[in-house]
């Protein structure tokens, strides 16, 4: 490969593999001192972006020395810049700015603003922002006066980055774009990619955090282009998911970067900061034991390399790791207020979180005066913050006006704290990150909930239960008109799982398998790219509207404050509070019950408690007094995420009632005030493999003679998802897969393959009533404060106003009379939950009836 010498350093930042083989050619011509100094110079750089910074600094000492050989000021000025800039990123500062002194001391007009830039990425990394800053501003002004676009365009760059380090995210991401142009024009492929990147973090920093995925992910692909791993990238992507609620991701994506830094294959500098970001990954993913040893070791590099900017936040780190591991004591606050008082000297976004940790732990030893005053440092409010750094602020708020008796700034500091979150929130058109970053406001929700508890003020209790439960199924997921790479990746998805169900397990291949994996990750992905819709309006509770709709109906709505179940009863126009016991009871009498009728659903022995002694039970655990208010209504269960997998129909109290199920109170509502479609097709699907399914389609058929049947090869996935738009009564028999690993690609085995909910989210409207006959339909995963993920949370906004679907496996024979049971009381004018009640009292097999639940209104 042949390449001109002065052609070679522009290539080292954009080819850095092409450059180096140009540049061994050049050399083995034999070139003068000032060429061989050129091409050396080139490899160092094209090794550097490679991560390689041994053989970098090797490279850039010999081109040193022929640049010192050939005579030339200019020559031997710019490789010094090179190669302090190198030592600098490899964590040898002060060598590294003694070559730069020296550099600047050589240079003249646009060499003197390369030269500038060089001095200032050694100062960013050092965080004497300042200093940096000074430099950009001259390296600009003699850069623009020469016309060197390229490097105008890496001083920009950089300038962004200093904007940054102050909270200019406007000016950051004028100056990111402006580069990403000039690169764009003259072609540097690999600054370019940096550019988007960079634009990426800027759109994290402001919350929106689908953009910054999809720049971060456009930014993956050029790099890739060019055949560099960057650790930048993994540590901005890191931070992404941290935001979005998906910690094992960041802590899986941190491991696999550690696992990639082997000796001197990484700079320095960039080698501890990955170790930063491993530590804050494991922290948030509740593994303190790693993070502490991750932040110890990233400590040390940094204080090595004189970063104090980076030192600081790592011991924050390590005393955040001691706290959430259970340590307290006054040792423990002094560190932390003193950590604290530095990250407030060096501007860091941190200080805030870290003012808020002393103010508890100060609460904790008693030190009204100390906590106080830490939690008014936490409580300050910037501007252009994101939501969760201003929701951070009203949490200080929030707890210092609780420390000093303030109920009315309490609850208003929870209120703004969560109506920041709810912007952020909408910022989102997935699903998953809506109801994953619910976790930001968790805590500002218990606090108002403990403190109606202690007025034992019912109304307080369910509205601000109803604040912040099931808000990310308020809206329904937003989704790009007729995206057609989601389509395709889901069809190919159907595929790839279709031919590897249809292999034995141990002859499956592990090139499908790795496909598999792919796809799946290609369809999240693109997923949580959605934008949001910001200007969609915040629903607010209204309990007088509540009481008007329940009639005759009375809604319990079960409240877990600090591990204790509290019910709050609705009924008669009145609202009542019940203390019922502990969240873990009820769980344990949950699992109880479900093993059971997953242990009957499989026809294995009925020795063991009968259904009615593990009904009485589990409705003592999770009800309580509860039961004996209700009379003869009818019931809305509105449950915590976490007992959402409830066999409700096996608790006498509710067993012979109709009984619907929903996330909230204001779902319910919403669901209520559905209309049914004007047409009232009815659509009938059969899925393969399914004998006992068969004869319950056919029942069905003959009660909706002009029903939409698909089967026997016609149930395909856009077949089905085509009828299913709009309907008014659909019964899908199919097997379903409940993915706690990943709960939206739970499924129902079709003809084609898998219909997850990724496919049912492209629906514009839910089928007005649906029926699963499926195994663990009802399933969903509790995620984020008091969220659901799964097959039938995820139809509820977009319009079905009812779903009967079973909560575990169910027996294929025994539910046939209980479906068709069902439909004939549907068709005599029944609610879905009137009809499943109806049919449990006719259906010669108990366990079928009690294993399914009617979601919805």
């Amino acid at each position: 490969m042949t390449v001109a010498p002065e052609d070679l350093l522009p290539l080292a930042l954009s080819r850095p593999h092409d450059a180096i083989t140009a540049a061994r050619s050049l050399l083995a011509t034999e070139p003068a001192a000032a060429a061989a100094s050129i091409a050396h110079q080139a490899s160092g750089i094209g090794f550097r972006q490679l991560g390689e910074v041994d053989s970098a600094i090797r490279e850039l000492r010999q081109a040193l020395r022929l640049a010192e050989e050939s005579g030339l000021p200019e020559r031997e000025a710019d490789v010094l810049a090179t190669l302090g800039a190198t030592l600098g990123r490899a964590g040898r500062s002060r060598e590294g700015l003694a070559r730069l002194d020296r550099a600047v001391e050589l240079s003249r007009g646009a060499l003197a603003g390369r030269v500038l830039l060089r001095r200032a990425d050694v100062l960013l990394v050092l965080g004497r922002h300042q200093e940096a800053l000074d430099d950009l501003r001259l390296a600009i002004s003699r850069l623009r006066r020469s016309g060197d676009q390229v490097w105008e365009a890496r001083t920009l760059n950089y300038r962004g980055f200093i904007h940054l380090a102050r909270g200019g995210t406007r000016q950051a991401d004028a100056d990111f774009e402006q580069a990403g142009q000039l690169y764009a024009a003259a072609g540097q492929e690999f600054e370019y990619a940096e550019t988007r990147q960079n634009r990426g973090w800027v759109a994290f920093l402001r919350g929106d955090l689908p953009t910054a995925l999809q720049l971060l992910e456009e930014a993956a692909q050029k790099y890739e282009g060019v055949g560099v791993v960057w650790p930048d990238l993994t540590i901005d992507r890191c931070a992404v998911l941290m935001a979005a609620g998906l910690t094992a991701e960041a802590l899986t994506e941190a491991d696999e970067a550690i696992g990639r830094m082997e000796p001197g294959g990484v700079p320095a500098t960039k080698r501890a900061e990955v170790l930063f970001t491993a530590a804050t990954a494991a922290l948030a993913a509740g593994d303190q034991a790693t993070a502490q040893e991750r932040a110890e070791r990233a400590r040390r590099l940094f204080s090595a390399q004189r970063r104090p900017w980076w030192s600081v936040r790592a011991s924050m780190l390590q005393l955040e790791a001691q706290y959430r591991s259970g340590e307290r004591g006054p040792g423990l606050l002094r560190q932390v207020v003193r950590t604290a008082g530095r990250l407030d000297e060096l501007s860091t976004a941190e200080a805030s979180a870290a003012h808020l940790l002393a103010g508890r732990l100060a609460l904790s030893e008693g030190r009204a005066r100390t906590a106080d005053r830490q939690l008014e440092l936490a409580g300050r409010l910037s501007k252009d913050v994101p939501p969760p750094v201003r929701s951070a602020a009203w949490l200080g708020r929030a707890l210092r006006a609780e420390a000093r008796g303030e109920t009315r700034r309490m609850l208003t500091a929870c209120g703004r704290g969560l109506d920041a979150l709810d912007e952020y929130r909408m910022m989102m058109g997935a699903t998953e990150l809506r109801a994953r970053t619910t976790g930001h406001g968790a805590e500002l929700a218990e606090l108002a909930l403990r403190e109606a508890l202690g007025r034992d003020d019912a109304r307080g209790l369910l509205t601000w239960a109803e604040r912040w439960r099931a808000t990310a199924l308020t809206v329904p997921p937003v989704r790009p008109p007729g995206d057609e790479q989601l389509i395709s990746d889901l069809a190919q998805l159907r595929d790839v799982v279709q031919r590897l169900e249809a292999t034995p397990e141990p002859s499956r291949s592990p090139s499908l398998e790795r496909e598999r994996r792919r796809l799946e990750t290609a369809v999240r992905d693109r997923v949580l790219r959605a934008q949001g819709n910001v200007s969609a309006a915040v629903e607010v509770f209204d309990a007088a509207a509540l009481h008007e709709a329940l009639g005759d109906t009375a809604l319990v709505e079960l409240i877990d404050v600090g591990g204790t179940l509290h019910a709050v009863v609705a009924a008669g126009g009145e609202l009542r509070h019940f203390e019922i016991g502990t969240l873990a009871a009820a769980a344990v009498e949950v699992e109880r019950s479900r093993f059971r009728l997953r242990w009957l659903a499989h026809g294995r022995s009925r020795s063991g408690p009968s259904l009615e002694v593990l009904g009485a039970r589990l409705g003592a655990a999770i009800l309580g007094p509860v039961q004996e208010v209700l009379g003869e209504r009818a019931v809305v269960m509105v449950p915590p995420a976490s007992l959402q997998a409830v066999p409700w129909a096996l608790i006498p109290a509710l067993a012979e009632r109709p009984v619907n199920v929903v996330p909230s109170a204001a779902m319910w509502l919403r669901a209520r005030q559905l209309q049914p479609p004007a047409d009232r097709r009815v659509v009938l699907v059969l899925g393969p493999g399914l004998t006992a399914g068969r004869a319950e389609i056919n029942r069905l058929t003959e009660l909706y003679p002009k029903a939409v049947v698909l089967r026997d090869g016609d149930a395909t996935a856009e077949r089905v998802l085509h009828e299913l738009d709009g309907a008014w009564i659909a019964h899908i028999a199919a097997h379903g897969t409940f993915r706690a690993d990943s709960p939206l690609f739970s499924s129902l085995r079709l003809d084609d393959g898998p219909l997850t909910v990724y496919d049912f989210e492209r629906l514009r409207r839910a089928p007005y009533r649906l029926v699963l006959s499926s195994c663990d339909s009802g399933l969903a995963k509790p995620v984020g404060a008091d969220e659901l993920l799964g097959l039938s949370s995820s139809l509820v906004p977009l319009g079905a106003a009812g779903i009967l679907a079973s909560v575990v496996p169910v027996n294929d024979l025994a539910t046939v009379p209980l479906m068709a049971a069902v439909h004939d009381h549907l068709q005599a004018g029944r609610s879905l939950a009137e009809a499943f009640a109806l049919a449990r009292g006719t259906a010669p097999e108990d366990a079928a009836g009690r294993s399914f639940v009617a979601l919805g209104a």
